[in-house]
């Protein structure tokens, strides 16, 4: 006889499940942990039920979860803040080249931080004679090193905010992070109007650096189209690509904004998320500071 399917106090009926739901249940019980349940969406994948960007934006939302915000945080050293405490036109060229459309604004120093400061207000700077950099500033937000992301994510999401300054138990500046840097640990690279063309070159001159020459270089550049460019001699057995010459390097997965000197290159990772590396900035060093990476 057939069971009669509980009703609750409304009088509705439970939804019925179909024969297939039922006896897939028995075969294949719930999974017990996060590794199982993991497990499951890659044999799915494996079976062509789910594609490989569904798959890795599933990855990448339970990877949220288990990371903080120390984890993908661009590094003090490596934010490109604007100090009001100099002349707007000492700092305005930092902003013009690196394009951002919000810099966090410090008083003297980096752990100084009284603001942040939007590109687009800066355009009262040129019509406005009587301009006052720290009236523009908009309030700054700061959370710990240990903040977890998704956590982090709602309260982005919640106040409408795109930028946070990470500080640590002292209370010093120890890196930045935006909601962009969030969402691509789920979606991968985020690009803008800023970003590479996908039909032009994978590799971009810009601006000489301290020790000499610099280019952005997307990470599938293949390392022989660098070599040509650069009149490089890099050279890897196991990999193709300059973003897996990099990692291969390391033997593990850099993070965003971590610098690797290899001969007389150096590399800075502009974005990664935890799978792979997307853009690189590389400088040519002098000789004389090759020699000493080579030495130490």
């Amino acid at each position: 006889m057939q069971d009669i399917p509980p009703q609750d106090k409304s009088g509705d009926a439970k939804p019925h499940r179909s024969l297939f739901e039922r006896l897939t249940a028995l075969i294949a019980p719930e999974p017990d942990s996060r590794a199982e349940l993991l497990t499951i969406l890659q044999d799915a994948h494996e079976r062509h039920l789910i594609d490989a960007d569904a798959l890795a934006m599933i990855e990448g939302v339970f990877q949220v979860s288990e990371l903080s915000a120390r984890d993908i945080m661009v590094p003090r050293a490596q934010m490109d803040v604007v100090d009001i405490s100099k002349p707007i036109a000492e700092w305005m060229p930092m902003v013009l080249e690196t394009a951002h459309s919000r810099f966090p604004a410090v008083d003297g120093e980096r752990d100084n931080v009284v603001g942040i400061l939007m590109a687009k207000d800066l355009l009262r700077y040129y019509a406005e004679e009587s301009f006052d950099v720290r009236q523009m500033l908009r309030s700054a937000v700061f959370i710990p090193e240990s903040k977890r992301l998704n956590v982090l994510l709602s309260e982005f999401r919640a106040k409408h905010n795109h930028m946070a300054v990470v500080v640590d138990e002292y209370g010093g500046v120890a890196g930045l992070i935006t909601i962009e840097d969030v969402l691509e640990q789920i979606v991968g690279d985020i690009e803008d109007e800023y970003d590479f063309d996908e039909e032009e070159d994978n590799i971009l001159a810009i601006k000489a650096g301290e020790h000499g020459p610099r280019w952005r270089v997307k990470a599938l550049t293949e390392i022989t189209q660098f070599n040509e460019e650069l009149g490089t001699e890099i050279f890897s057995a196991d990999v193709d690509t300059l973003g897996g010459f990099v990692t291969n390097h390391l033997a593990r997965m850099p993070h965003k904004g971590e610098i690797v000197d290899i001969g007389n290159l150096r590399f800075e990772v502009l974005r990664a998320d935890a799978r792979q590396i997307h853009v690189l900035l590389v400088e040519k060093l002098p000789a004389t500071t090759a020699d000493e990476t080579l030495d130490s």
